[in-house]
């Protein structure tokens, strides 16, 4: 196993706390010393799971991969990642890294610098740090074709592929949409291209129609043309977007999809939410902390379908989640009441009213409950 040399730990301006550690990584397969640099984020948890996102040309692409990861996990429903940048501009180090021979293969460098990325440096991260199952690599022009070679293993190492502009090795643009074709697992793959023409356009949009033609549900691509970028700032366009395209589970209910998806579904109200969870569960790997916001779009469902029986297993979801809240109480209690049976409503309801406030359910709500269930039936 290699060992670490020197260890460098910075503070960055990238938010209070923020962690950013830079490390010289001795690699038995180069025979050589590598700068390597990782984000955790600020509230770093070894009981949680966090995806690792491996940044290739760390120099330029790292900070900004750290910074949107930021926004998009406070903001937007993403979950918070470790990133691992590796630093590949000296000497145009990056060059020999990435490669290839006359087929379109990695030559004998690039293949030691796979195998430093696939067997030294993730498994280093894996056996230290609280990683996800789900990782995702990010990379430019050259290094953006190098990523793509961990599709021609039998298991690919990554779950999601951020491709900027790829400067394509011989065959690629056929080589990738077969080997997307070929794999069950889920894959997330996002191509990102600039506006300003160059002898390699034909041959990326070539790549992206016999992807576009690939009719497989474990394949999730995506495609982003940015007009105004040339092949230098493309680099800053649309890692956001990448993110925003593959965690676009993780969002809370949107008001679009509380309308289109859960209004006319003819499943029960509940089930959307349980097969949403299980979905993000199954596809990166671990849970994810119910959002307060789709806790309150199923109830809110439930109640305009009249689906009452759905209320019942979002209150036992509430107490599991919310155990200090009145939010599982009083679903409970609602759901009694509809299924006319008052006493045990009466008794869930004051249940409610002990605990605490949440969102807009107040104690006065609960008490309103209360009084109106003794004035009905002479409690």
């Amino acid at each position: 196993m290699q060992r670490l040399l020197t260890i460098f730990t910075i503070l960055l301006c990238l938010g209070l706390n923020a962690q950013v550690t830079q490390e010289i990584f001795e690699s038995f397969k180069l025979q050589e010393r590598r700068d390597v640099q990782y984000y955790f984020p600020e509230d770093y948890n070894e009981e949680k799971k966090y995806p690792l996102v491996v940044v290739l040309d760390g120099d330029y692409l790292f900070d900004q991969v750290v910074a949107n990861s930021k926004f998009y996990s406070r903001f937007h429903g993403m979950p918070q990642m470790i990133v691992v940048g590796i630093n590949q501009s000296k000497e145009s180090i990056r060059l020999d890294d990435c490669a290839w021979e006359e087929n379109g293969l990695p030559d004998e460098k690039a293949k030691k610098f796979f195998e430093f990325i696939g067997i030294e440096l993730i498994p280093y991260l894996d056996l230290n740090y609280s990683t996800a199952p789900f990782k995702m690599v990010v990379g430019y022009d050259i290094t953006a074709n190098f990523q793509n070679y961990w599709l021609f293993k039998e298991n690919s190492r990554f779950n999601a592929y951020i491709n900027i502009s790829p400067t394509l090795a011989p065959e690629m643009e056929t080589r990738v949409p077969s080997r997307l074709g070929d794999f069950d697992k889920q894959i997330f793959y996002q191509l990102i291209l600039e506006g300003e023409k160059s002898e390699n356009t034909s041959r990326i949009l070539e790549m992206n129609k016999a992807i576009k033609a690939i009719d497989k549900e474990s394949l999730h691509y995506f495609f982003d043309e940015y007009p105004d970028a040339d092949h230098i700032s493309i680099a800053t366009y649309g890692i956001g977007k990448a993110f925003d395209n593959i965690f676009r589970m993780f969002k809370p209910i949107s008001p679009k999809e509380y309308k289109t998806q859960i209004l006319t579904s003819e499943e029960p109200v509940f089930n959307y939410l349980e097969n949403k969870y299980k979905s993000i569960e199954d596809l990166f790997g671990f849970k994810k902390t119910v959002d307060l916001n789709d806790i309150m779009a199923i109830y809110a469902a439930s109640r305009k379908k009249e689906d009452f029986e759905s209320l019942k297993p979002l209150s036992d979801l509430c107490k599991r989640e919310f155990p200090d809240t009145m939010l599982g109480f009083f679903f409970e209690g609602e759901y009694y009441e509809q299924m006319g049976k008052p006493k045990k409503a009466l008794k869930t309801f004051e249940k409610a009213f002990g605990m605490d406030e949440v969102d807009f359910l107040t104690k006065e709500m609960a008490l309103e409950k209360i009084d109106a269930l003794k004035a009905d039936f002479g409690y």
